[in-house]
C-alpha cells in the first residue's frame, strides 16, 4: 500500500441511547451461551464507496447523522450501551458505545482492490477496551477516505453479540440513518420491534460466578486466506454431491465438504501420511432450530454446534462428507427443536464440544456460516454496502463462509497453520472450484456493488 497510506483517529466520543433505558430493563440477563463462550471480539467492515467531493462540511454532516441515528438505534439495542455487571447480566446503565472518527490518507478503491491486511485492521477499533465502568461491548469507527468514500468498522463482543444479532443492529442503524436523513418517520418503526433476551429461554447458571475455560480454540502460528467460490462452480459441486442420502445439497454443504476434504488431505501430507480422524464442528444459529414463538427475536449469543466426523480415509469424497454433515444436522435439529429443551441440555451440548476441542488425537475444524445474513443489504443512504472481514490469525482451523455480494457465490475465509496453508492453497481440486484473493473486496463483489471512486 505504501508508507503514505495512513489511518488517523481524529475524534473519539461515547454515544449514548437517545432515550434513557426504562428502569424495568435495567438488567439484561445473559444466557449460558455467554457463560461458556470465548471472550472474543469479532471485526466487521462495511464499505460505502462514494464519489462526492471530500469537503469538510460533507464529513461533518455524515458524522452528525451517523451519531444521531446510532443514538436512536441504541434505544432498541440498549444492552449494547451497558457494561457486564457479573457473569450473569449486563447493567443497562446507558454508559454508551465508543465512537471513533478517522481519516484515511488514500482513496477507497485502493483499499478495496489492493488491500493491505494491516491497514484493514486499522479501520477497526481495538476491542476489549477496559474502562472504569467495565468492558465496552461494541465499538464503532467511521473512516473517511480522501475521495469521499466511507467505511464503518465494528468490533463487538462475541459473548454478547453473535452475527445474527449484529446484522439486526446494522439493519436498525441503517434504517434510522435513512429516516433521519429524509425526515421520514415511517422507517423509525423498526425501533419498536420487540427484542427478547436469550436468557429468557436459556437462563444463566448461578454456580458459574467464574466460568471454567471450556470453549477454547487451539492456538498455533497461523495465517489467513480467502477463497472465492463463484455460483457456476458451486453448481458443479452440487451435481457431484447429489446422492440417495442427500438429493438437494446446499451451497454451504458442498463448499464445506470440499474445504473439509482438502483440509484432511493437507493434514495427511504434513503428518507423513498418518490419517488422523477429523471433526467438522459446525456452528448453528439456534433461532433456526428452536420451536419457540420468540426464536427469531432472541438477542444475544445463541450458537449451538453439531459435529460431523470422518476417519480421515483417502476414500472420503464430497458425497460422503455432505451426507455425514446432513445426517448430523438433522439429528441435531431433532434433538434440540422441541419446546422442552432446557439449560441442562444446552450445557451438556456445549460441554461435549469443549471436551472435543481439547483432544489431540483428532483434527478439529471450526466452521461458521454468515450466509443469508443481510449485511450486503445495509444501506445508510449512500447505496448498498460492501463487506469485508479483516484477518484474525490467533486460532487455527477457523473457517468463515459468507455470501458474495450477488448472493449466489460464497467467500470462504480460512485460518490454518502456516505449514498447512502452504499445501492447502495449492490443492488442485480446491483450485478447480475456487480462486484465491487477498483481503478486501473481490473484483466480483465490486462488479455487483456500488460505484467505486478512483
Amino acid at each position: 500500500m505504501g508508507s503514505e497510506v495512513k489511518v488517523k483517529v481524529v475524534h473519539k466520543e461515547t454515544i449514548r441511547p437517545s432515550s434513557p433505558t426504562p428502569h424495568h430493563l435495567r438488567f439484561f440477563s445473559l444466557s449460558i451461551f455467554y457463560q461458556l463462550s470465548l471472550p472474543l471480539y469479532v471485526p466487521l467492515l462495511l464499505f460505502d464507496p462514494n464519489n462526492d467531493d471530500h469537503q469538510h462540511s460533507f464529513v461533518v454532516q455524515r458524522t452528525k447523522l451517523l451519531k444521531s441515528s446510532l443514538s436512536e438505534s441504541l434505544t432498541r439495542f440498549y444492552h449494547f450501551a451497558g457494561r457486564v455487571l457479573d457473569n450473569a447480566s449486563v447493567c443497562c446503565n446507558d454508559q454508551g458505545v465508543m465512537f471513533l472518527e478517522a481519516k484515511v490518507i488514500c482513496t477507497i478503491s485502493r483499499v478495496l482492490i489492493t488491500p493491505n491486511p494491516e491497514l484493514l485492521k486499522n479501520l477497526i477499533p481495538s476491542g476489549a477496551t477496559k474502562r472504569d465502568t467495565g468492558y465496552d461491548l461494541l465499538l464503532v469507527q467511521i473512516n473517511f477516505f480522501e475521495c469521499g468514500g466511507l467505511a464503518i468498522g465494528f468490533n463487538d463482543s462475541h459473548k454478547i453479540i453473535d452475527a445474527c444479532t449484529l446484522s439486526k443492529f446494522v439493519d436498525s442503524w441503517a434504517a434510522n440513518t435513512i429516516g433521519l436523513n429524509t425526515g421520514d418517520d415511517g422507517v423509525m418503526c423498526i425501533h419498536q420491534l420487540h427484542n427478547v433476551a436469550t436468557a429468557s429461554v436459556f437462563p444463566p447458571l448461578d454456580f458459574f460466578s467464574i466460568p471454567p475455560p471450556i470453549l477454547e480454540f487451539p492456538l498455533a502460528m497461523c495465517t489467513t486466506r480467502r477463497f472465492l467460490f463463484e455460483s457456476s462452480k458451486i453448481a458443479r459441486l452440487k451435481s457431484q454431491a447429489v446422492s440417495a442420502l442427500v438429493k438437494n445439497p446446499t451451497r454451504v454443504e458442498v463448499v464445506s465438504a470440499l474445504i473439509w476434504k482438502c483440509a484432511m488431505q493437507t493434514s495427511r501430507a504434513n503428518t507423513d501420511g498418518r490419517r488422523l480422524p477429523s471433526a467438522w464442528c459446525k456452528k448453528v444459529n439456534m433461532r433456526k432450530v428452536l420451536a419457540h414463538p420468540s426464536a427469531e427475536n432472541l438477542i444475544g449469543n445463541l450458537l449451538g454446534c453439531f459435529v460431523a466426523k470422518s476417519t480421515g480415509a483417502e476414500s472420503d469424497d464430497i458425497q460422503g462428507l455432505v451426507a455425514e454433515m446432513r445426517k448430523e444436522l438433522d439429528d441435531f435439529k431433532e434433538s434440540y427443536s422441541t419446546n422442552d429443551v432446557g439449560v441442562d441440555d444446552m450445557c451438556e451440548l456445549l460441554a461435549k464440544f469443549g471436551e472435543l476441542m481439547h483432544k489431540d488425537d483428532i483434527e478439529i475444524y471450526n466452521p461458521t456460516s454468515w450466509c443469508r445474513l443481510p449485511f450486503y443489504e445495509a444501506n445508510f443512504g449512500w447505496g448498498k454496502s460492501l463487506m469485508s472481514i479483516p484477518a484474525t490469525e490467533e486460532f487455527k482451523n477457523l473457517i468463515l463462509l459468507t455470501d458474495t455480494s450477488d448472493g449466489d457465490g460464497i467467500e470462504a475465509r480460512l485460518t490454518l497453520k502456516v505449514e498447512d496453508m502452504a499445501i492447502f492453497e495449492n490443492n488442485e481440486e480446491l483450485l478447480a472450484y475456487a480462486c484465491f484473493y487477498h483481503f478486501g473486496i473481490s473484483s466480483q463483489a465490486l462488479k455487483h456493488g456500488s460505484h467505486v471512486c478512483r
